[in-house]
């Protein structure tokens, strides 16, 4: 613990560095777990839930270039909330994820909630800093470590005070982020809301505790936990992330497979689009903005993108993804993706079709 929130300084003296230099970590914590089942109702159970889609999601990152994922569990069993928090703190991850699912006794309560940390508990969180950070006057070579950092230096409190409301402001980015994009598959929102989570504030990086919905109500329990229900809560948290790394730290190219499609989610994007206007078939690799997804479909105009041309789509599972361009250099890619952005699409993203 003596490291543990001096490091929020740390962090914030070399965030810019670290974006250049440094894989983006994601900590994916499925709730639950083991002798702790969470909420359920019948034979669904909000573990079993939750650890599918963290399981979906984390195959779907791992396929985003630049990210690193980590997991508090990948099994069924039960991780204390403490060691949850100290995995995510000593991989010094980027973000934190925790997913688990609502449950009431009434059966009308429906939809989804991403909630972030409680300011209520800053001023506690400060004094924790305070005491904790005290010890380093223990070690040896203080200064050359700590380059004079003082924990009773109220301007050092500070710092560490507007770093946290850094984190709070980034947190509530990216659960935004998640609740849009739950809603683009026709899910209730319930929207984003601030509590005092202990796991959330013993975390000394942006994060968020997804809801993904009540177990408790008869029609969202049996859409949460089938098959394409986690596909796609997966794939709504995964562009969520990814639109959260685009805006924060550096592009990411997400790159399919169409030679190995048994090592895709059914919800991924298959090599080639069902209706392209001006297609050209190119062999290897091609590139791709995408730029929105939907379960709706949008007629391939112009005057529906935003002014932008070349506009493509694939359906799979129920959902419409519209890309941008094709490129088969990367570089010029990320100047379409810049057009993207420009256009207003600001969690626009590269994609990578593989056609060998």
């Amino acid at each position: 613990m003596k490291y543990l929130l001096w490091s929020l300084v740390l962090i914030g003296t070399s965030l810019t560095f670290a974006q250049q230099t440094a894989p983006f970590k994601v900590v994916l914590d499925a709730g639950h777990g083991g002798k702790d089942p969470g909420t359920m109702r019948g034979t669904i159970r909000e573990k079993d839930i939750v650890l599918d889609v963290v399981l979906r999601l984390g195959k779907l990152l791992d396929q985003a270039s630049g990210i690193k994922v980590i997991y508090t569990r990948k099994t069924d069993v039960f991780i204390e909330l403490r060691e949850r928090a100290q995995i995510a703190n000593k991989a010094k991850a980027n973000l934190f994820i925790s997913v688990h699912c609502n449950g009431v006794k009434s059966t009308a309560a429906k939809g989804t909630e991403t909630f972030v940390m409680g300011m209520s508990r800053t001023d506690t969180n400060l004094d924790i800093a305070k005491k904790e950070n005290g010890v380093i006057f223990l070690e040896d070579d203080y200064n050359q470590k700590y380059k004079g950092f003082d924990p009773n230096n109220p301007e050092t409190l500070l710092g560490l005070k507007i770093l946290q409301e850094e984190f709070l402001g980034q947190s509530i980015e990216l659960a935004s982020e998640i609740e849009k994009n739950f809603q683009l598959t026709n899910r209730f929102s319930r929207g984003v809301k601030q509590q005092p989570i202990w796991v959330l504030d013993a975390t000394v990086m942006p994060g968020v505790l997804i809801e993904l919905g009540f177990v408790s109500h008869p029609e969202e329990g049996l859409y949460i936990s089938s098959e394409a229900g986690k596909d796609e809560m997966a794939e709504s948290i995964f562009n969520s992330i990814i639109a959260y790394k685009n805006t924060f730290f550096s592009p990411t190219e997400v790159s399919f497979s169409a030679d190995n499609p048994s090592d895709s989610l059914p919800t991924q994007v298959t090599a080639e689009p069902l209706v392209k206007e001006n297609a050209s078939v190119t062999v290897g690799k091609r590139y791709k903005v995408q730029l929105e997804a939907g379960t709706k479909q949008i007629a391939l105009n112009p005057s529906n993108f935003r002014g932008l041309d070349t506009i493509s789509f694939t359906y799979d599972n129920n959902r419409y993804k519209y890309f941008y361009g094709e490129e088969t250099d990367y570089e010029a890619c990320k100047k379409r993706l810049e057009e993207a952005k420009n256009k207003g699409y600001k969690t626009a993203f590269i994609v990578t079709f593989d056609t060998n």
